[in-house]
């Protein structure tokens, strides 16, 4: 497959890639892992000032296994999918214990960890250690079947094909450096530009090559439909957290009550954070506690 594609593509991303802390050369890989993890379901706006508090607080993988695990709950804040945060901290446990307080380079080492996918192992290794792996998130595979398959979208965000994943490893450039950053371009391209609801073509580097432009872009099949967020069992369980973390005292039933209604969806939120980790129960009352104790998770 030619890398035609590559010179536009690098040339547009050093004109107008964003400046963000976990690109800049002293980026450490760690400072890069965390990144990724924040950044899994979550706009980069949302998660910049919280990486900032995050690595402030605990730039290495030490730093964050010396706190408890509610630490890092707690430190997560509102940006969601709390799990991630009980992950990295796992995650931090596992580096100082196995690889000597730093994040290791090779892709296999990278997906043991807690929560690591192909994709983030991919990215960190990629991102912070210059190899060459083909990265794919929803933006790059976007922006692949597009330009080369002539079609509106790649697909599910879950489900990477045999085929997406050849096509991509086919567009790599040679040089692991290069590779690695021609990876990262495509990622903003595919957030700045090849958007999924509004592409502009007319600022994209390669438009002259895109064979979805050139079939005068087709819509696909349909769009995918955005599940309402008020009422869910996740805004309920965010209320609960919020409680959680605005004391140190024991929390009681009555404070739960006090932020949600529904006593049957508020029974099932809570008792979803209690079997993934995030809380601890106190018999013969559900209490949680976000003291210091590194048995407890709040």
């Amino acid at each position: 497959m030619s890398t035609s594609y590559a010179e536009p593509v690098l040339t547009w991303y050093a004109r107008n890639a964003r400046d963000l802390p976990w690109r800049a050369p002293d980026a450490t890989p760690w400072a890069v892992l965390v990144s990724e993890i924040m950044l899994q379901q979550t706009p980069v706006a949302r998660v910049l000032p919280e990486y900032l508090s995050w690595i402030a607080r605990w730039p290495t993988p030490a730093a964050l296994a010396a706190v408890p695990a509610g630490e890092a709950i707690r430190q997560w804040g509102r940006l969601g999918y709390p799990r991630r945060a009980l992950r990295l901290h796992e995650t931090a446990t596992i580096l100082v214990a196995r690889h000597g307080g730093t994040v290791p380079a090779d892709l296999d080492a990278l997906r043991a960890l807690p929560g690591i996918g192909s994709y983030t192992a991919a990215a960190v290794a990629s991102f912070a250690f210059g190899q060459r792996h083909a990265v794919l998130d929803t933006n790059v595979r976007r922006v692949l079947a597009r330009l080369v398959s002539g079609q509106p979208w790649a697909g599910t965000a879950s489900s990477v094909s045999v085929a997406e994943r050849r096509l991509a490893e086919s567009l790599l450039p040679a040089e692991p450096a290069v590779a690695a950053r021609w990876s990262v371009a495509v990622m903003e391209l595919g957030a700045l530009v090849c958007t999924a609801a509004s592409p502009r073509c007319g600022d994209c580097p390669v438009a002259r090559d895109c064979a979805w432009l050139a079939a005068e872009r087709p819509a696909g099949a349909g769009r995918r439909r955005t599940q309402k967020y008020d009422g869910t069992d996740r805004q309920c369980r965010g209320r609960l957290l919020a409680v959680l973390r605005a004391t140190s005292d024991p929390v009681r039933r009555a404070d739960f009550d006090a932020v949600w209604a529904g006593q049957a969806q508020l029974d099932r939120a809570l008792d979803g954070l209690v079997a993934d980790g995030l809380v601890d129960p106190w018999a013969p009352e559900k209490k949680v506690v976000p003291g210091p104790d590194a048995r407890r998770r709040f």
